[in-house]
């Protein structure tokens, strides 16, 4: 996912001159943990299981065994620890990754642009989209396989499990509007203490099962091949479920920097995921009717209800995690111009990063609840689990391979080994995956298709909404030479007019000036320009020029990872001719009535969705937190 909402942490290590040392590294490291790893964590609890008990299982025999652990451990350390920790963390948009960062530094920036870069943008568009059907399955599979352990402890709970799950995951979404302050912090040290179960599960049963550890060979994973077949292939597709979450390592970097991520991949994360598998394969060795769950059937009778609960803290983690990062993702969205305005609360006054979006939110616990009701179980659910995932990395492994000849200017034949190679690990587990889409596989390719028809929807729609204005837009030169020729009553104060094209007059002060026969002493033409960066300097915040006759163009430039505050930022302009003090300073918008018509630009039904989502979009006197009642609308009729 894209980076979330982390809670309480130190200043973001990414945008520290030095490297963090001692117990500032430590202590990133911790809450890397929570933050990071909560996915790939939690991946256990169904991973090997489905293997071996799935609707794609293979039989429980020493070949199947050995072949699965070989190549669960070769996929984490090829896929995660040499892909994303050696290569694709390295590619940060100013201490920024995810997939949406690295997008922008591909995204072309004018029309003449190739058609491969304009290709490269809708990868990325579409693997954000597809992070919100991982946002959707991940709570629901994790919390649903935890709750699960309860059924290994007693069948009393048989009957329970899909309301303890539903329970659960309402109180997860309802406490989102609260804040993450309190619980972030044992995010870090819960985790802790998850990866050392994990590690102690799997050790005391490799103690009793010690050829298990041969699995390191590859011969292993070369013999399960040659044993199943296309059979094998098939579980390919399930073993996938041992590196979900390796996206959210790319995305963390803006919050932990790369060496915290990497410290705790190293020294915790992998030895116990290692382990923890290795130690379900001698169970699976010794007994093969653990295949059912042989992760709780590691654990000892008298810790299961310990273990459910420890497991069940740690899905939930995994799932904030989650949760938080479709949030920031659909901040960086609307900011890019992809999505509408929505409602975005700051649940800290301390951390700019915790967000909270209403709409969101909602939206996802409703298919959450929906997910566990209609596949009810982890192993149903496993089905839908991993087609979106591995799009997404296929994506992120070209736009890798495009971002290090454009930006880093490797010889194109470097770059190109660097793709082949990861996309045949890549395109291997996709399309093991694609197996499952009639499955489930399909549910998060329609809801990433959903999103990505609005977001091209929205962008396209303001594209062609501006190129509207801009048709019925006066020149400032025109103007200017108008007010000059008949000089309007000048009142006193200051008029700011939002318009989002820079180069011309805006609308709004044109319907003004033609009702009220008056223009203040100081006119302000602003613009809002998000640019292809996470984070804008204060000094390359604001751009004023002068036009004449007491009127300015402002341009006020914000990173994708920012919200803007419009008065905020006008309170640091203090110049000798110009300044906005609170009291005299008035904003005028223009609100513009949307009709689809059949002129060229978008099909009829699509201009007619953008008109609805602009119509609900949140306004822009609550986005620019300007003050309400300071603020005059303008409304006008644009025909698309």
């Amino acid at each position: 996912m894209q980076p979330p909402s982390t809670p309480e942490l130190p200043e973001k290590a990414a945008h520290h001159g030095s490297t963090p040392r001692g117990k500032y590294l430590a202590s990133l490291s911790l809450l890397a943990l929570g933050i990071v790893y909560g996915d790939i964590g939690t991946s256990p609890l169904y991973a090997l299981r489905e293997c071996f008990h799935g609707d794609h299982r293979v039989p429980v025999t020493d070949i199947n065994v050995f072949g699965v652990l070989s190549l669960i451990f070769w996929s984490l350390i090829i896929i995660i620890s040499i892909k994303y920790l050696v290569f694709v963390l390295r590619a940060d948009n100013r201490g920024e990754g995810g997939i949406i960062a690295l997008m922008s530094l591909v995204r072309p920036h004018d029309a003449n642009a190739s058609r491969w870069r304009k290709l490269f943008v809708l990868m990325g568009l579409f693997g954000a989209a597809l992070l919100y059907g991982d946002g959707i399955i991940t709570p629901a599979i994790s919390v649903l396989s935890a709750v699960e352990g309860l059924s290994v402890a007693t069948p009393v709970f048989d009957g329970y499990v899909l309301p303890i799950t539903i329970v659960i995951l309402v109180t997860l979404f309802w406490f989102q509007k609260k804040g993450t302050g309190a619980v972030g912090k044992i995010f870090g040290p819960v985790t802790l203490i998850w990866f050392l179960v994990l590690a102690a599960l799997g050790v005391s049963q490799i103690i009793q099962e010690p050829r298990v550890l041969s699995a390191v060979f590859p011969s292993h994973a070369i013999r399960f091949f040659a044993e199943n077949g296309s059979k094998g292939m098939v579980v390919l597709g399930t073993v996938f479920l041992a590196v979900t979450g390796a996206e959210a390592l790319y995305a963390d970097i803006g919050h932990f920097g790369i060496l915290p991520i990497r410290l705790s991949w190293f020294a915790l994360v992998l030895p116990s995921l290692v382990m923890n598998y290795f130690g379900q394969g001698a169970l699976l060795l010794r007994d093969p009717l653990t295949a059912e769950n042989p992760f709780f059937r590691m654990a000892p009778t008298w810790s299961l209800f310990p273990l459910v609960a420890i497991a069940t803290a740690a899905t939930v983690i995994a799932s904030q995690a989650v949760i938080s990062g479709a949030f920031s993702l659909t901040r960086q969205a609307i900011q890019l111009g992809y999505l509408p305005r929505l409602e975005i609360d700051h649940t800290s006054a301390r951390q700019i990063g915790q967000i909270y979006i209403p709409a969101v939110n909602w939206a996802l616990m409703l298919a959450c609840i929906g997910l566990v009701l209609a596949f009810r179980s982890s192993s149903k659910l496993a089905s839908a689990y991993g087609v979106a995932v591995t799009t997404d990395m296929v994506f992120t492994t070209i736009l890798f391979g495009a971002f290090t000849v454009l930006r880093w200017r490797w010889k194109l034949w470097w770059a190109l080994i660097f793709v082949v190679v990861s996309l045949t690990m890549d395109l291997s587990f996709w399309g093991a995956n694609l197996i499952k889409v009639p499955d489930g596989g399909w549910f998060p390719l329609v809801v990433a298709a959903i999103v990505f028809m609005l977001m091209t929807t929205w962008h396209r729609g303001r594209k062609i909404l501006s190129e509207r204005l801009r048709e019925e837009s006066l020149p400032p030169e025109l103007f200017l030479m108008s007010i000059e020729r008949k000089v309007p009553h000048r009142v006193p104060g200051v008029a700011v007019f939002l318009y989002r094209n820079p180069e011309g007059t805006p609308s709004a002060l044109l319907h003004s000036l033609k009702h009220y026969k008056v223009l203040h002493d100081t006119v302000v033409f602003l613009s809002v320009m998000t640019e292809e960066v996470p984070h804008v300097s204060s000094e390359e915040r604001t751009e004023i020029t002068p036009l004449g006759q007491g009127i300015f163009r402002l341009v006020v430039r914000y990173g994708f990872m920012e919200d803007p505050d419009i008065p905020e930022v006008l309170a640091t302009i203090k110049t000798d001719e110009l300044a906005f003090p609170p009291a005299d300073t008035s904003y005028f918008l223009g609100r513009e009535t949307l009709i689809a018509t059949k002129r060229p630009g978008m099909a009829i039904w699509r201009e007619r969705l953008f008109a609805w989502m602009n119509r609900n979009a949140r306004s822009a006197l609550l986005f620019f937190r300007l003050p309400a009642n300071r603020v005059v609308e303008l409304g006008a009729q644009i025909e698309l």
